[in-house]
């Protein structure tokens, strides 16, 4: 399941980032939280398929899975908000 949480967070960073790029906005946090979600979904996606090739199913649909999905995602946003936090004290000044 925290492959399937950190694809579609991967997803939705990116598809933020491109927005924010296309109304010409500085989308940095974007663009590292969008970086961070793709090499959690690649080192997921590695982990899912040693475990297809030891005879587990692909993914892993359990309760103990979806928690740790849920804290990757908040790790993840807690870091995004943190750099945003950043950027605008970097801009008033």
């Amino acid at each position: 399941m925290c492959e399937i949480m950190t694809i579609c967070a991967a997803i939705a960073f990116t598809v933020l980032y491109f927005a924010a790029k296309r109304r010409g906005r500085s989308a940095k946090a974007l663009f590292t939280t969008a970086l961070m979600f793709w090499g959690a979904a690649l080192m997921w996606s590695v982990d899912c398929t040693a475990n297809a090739m030891e005879g587990e199913p692909f993914f892993d649909l359990s309760l103990t899975d979806s928690i740790l999905g849920a804290i990757i995602l908040a790790a993840g946003c807690a870091v995004f908000a943190a750099l945003s936090f950043m950027r605008r004290e970097d801009a008033l000044r």
